[in-house]
């Protein structure tokens, strides 16, 4: 790496944390004069955990995702905007309404819609392609009946081999694709992209966020800078556990505290079981979140989600057994946690 290009990170970098310190000074003054919320955060289920892409064998149609829901004890779905789930191409209108009128049967609500998009290509055409697909899902998050759009700056994406995903081929080539390329550079053309997909959500009434996701983001503190810049009402925040680099207690509440009535979207991951006393165990992190989002007084949706590369057992991976005992168990743990934490 060239010496000038190496001084143009670190001197951005320190731009970057110090306009996000004051942003968290500004939001964290706010929140200490406004009166404190109480939180009724409810526990949904991502459908790409039945998407047929972590686990051997064949996806979930989305009306099967809906009665597993139910049958798991979450309230509502958030659609992931790729095939076969949720790709806006084969979701026109009409669809829309009628999957709405069978999650509505059903009493699970379709709270949200994930995009998979990419605004930090150096490809000028590229990110326009982006800006295209996220402003059809907004449409399609709108005839859902949905409020919120969860969305990347950057996603590298997934390769598909011999019927399962694989993150390391695609975050290879987002690597190679951007090493031309300074951090403000990246940074601005995620920016202009944001800007403009905020400009069709608005008009549409549709929730954007911002989901604190590697690799153009490095924590909760790129997520503020970005809303801030971007500097629309309807840009918020889905702060998630899982992917926080620093998941200490302390940095958690520091996270949650900045964040604030931001906090739009959250999820949830995790492979769980029961131990001897039939008690389920999940990540320690997690009670500490929980407890920071009920201090905040979040009520909203935390979404499970089932996406990494699964157990090979007997030379073969998992197929969706799997995923469906590890659905209904993380809603029966984060339902117990929330009731722990709010009755304290």
């Amino acid at each position: 790496m060239k010496e000038g290009t190496e001084m143009n990170r670190r001197k951005f970098m320190g731009t970057s944390l110090a306009a996000a310190a004051g942003l968290a000074v500004n939001i964290n003054r706010t929140s200490q004069s406004a009166p404190k919320k109480k939180s009724n955060m409810k526990i949904g289920l991502y459908t790409i955990t039945f998407l047929g892409s972590w686990y051997l064998g064949e996806a979930l149609s989305l009306e099967e995702v809906i009665k597993r829901a139910k049958n798991y004890g979450y309230e509502g779905i958030e659609i992931v905007g790729k095939r076969p789930h949720g790709n806006p191409l084969d979701w026109p209108t009409k669809r829309c309404k009628e999957l709405r009128a069978v999650s509505g049967g059903e009493g699970i609500e379709i709270y949200g819609v994930a995009a998979n998009n990419n605004f930090s290509s150096p490809v000028p055409e590229y990110r326009e392609c982006e800006i295209a697909y996220v402003k059809e899902l907004i449409r399609m998050t709108s005839d859902l009946g949905a409020r919120t759009l969860r969305v990347f700056l950057g996603w590298p994406g997934v390769t598909i081999h011999q019927q399962l995903s694989k993150y390391n081929i695609a975050r290879d080539n987002w690597k190679y694709a951007h090493k031309e390329f300074t951090d403000e550079e990246i940074w601005a053309w995620c920016r202009e992209g944001m800007a403009e997909c905020a400009r069709y959500a608005e008009d549409a009434g549709i929730i954007l966020a911002l989901q604190n996701h590697a690799p153009v983001i490095r924590d909760y503190k790129d997520v503020l800078r970005m809303v801030k810049e971007v500097n629309s009402p309807i840009l918020k925040v889905s702060l998630d556990a899982p992917i926080m680099a620093d998941k200490s207690p302390e940095n958690i509440r520091r996270a949650a505290k900045a964040v604030g009535n931001l906090q739009a979207l959250s999820h949830f991951g995790g492979e769980y079981d029961r131990d001897k006393n039939g008690k389920i165990k999940g990540a320690a992190f997690y009670k500490p979140f929980i407890q920071a989002m009920h201090k905040i007084g979040y009520s909203g949706y935390l979404g499970y989600e089932l996406c990494h590369p699964l157990p090979v057992v007997n030379g073969r991976t998992v197929g969706i057994e799997y995923a469906e005992k590890n659905a209904q168990l993380a809603a029966e743990f984060m339902r117990g946690l929330i009731a722990e934490v709010t009755r304290g």
